[in-house]
């Protein structure tokens, strides 16, 4: 799962990776530079993660940034990446992702395993 979150930073374009519990809470985070860098603001977070309420996956272009979002078994994958990011690699990333920790049965290690690889 390491490896996985180390794919899809090194797609061209990925900022960063955040992974929040549906109750908005951060479990995860990875960006792929310095200079990138969690945007501020938690209760925003929040917001974003509580609007995501039933939706499977959302891809949201911005002027100069692009935010995808996937559901999981335990909270929302969001991916920060610019506007020419390959989407469909990204996608294909999250169902390698998806399908190999339902394989592993992580269910209550998934935490660990995460703050392990942070």
């Amino acid at each position: 799962m390491k490896k996985l979150f180390k794919h899809i930073l090194s797609t061209e374009d990925v900022k960063g990776i955040m992974l929040f519990s549906f109750e908005g809470e951060l479990i995860f985070k990875k960006f792929s530079s310095p200079l990138s860098e969690e945007p501020k603001g938690s209760a925003r977070w929040l917001n974003v993660i509580n609007s995501l309420k039933g939706v499977k996956e959302v891809d949201v272009i911005f002027e100069k940034t692009r935010l995808y979002a996937r559901r999981t078994e335990h909270g929302y994958l969001l991916i920060l990446m610019g506007i020419f990011a390959p989407i469909a690699m990204i996608r294909l990333n999250c169902d390698v992702l998806l399908s190999s920790s339902k394989q592993m049965g992580i269910i209550k290690g998934l935490r660990g395993l995460l703050k392990k690889a942070n």
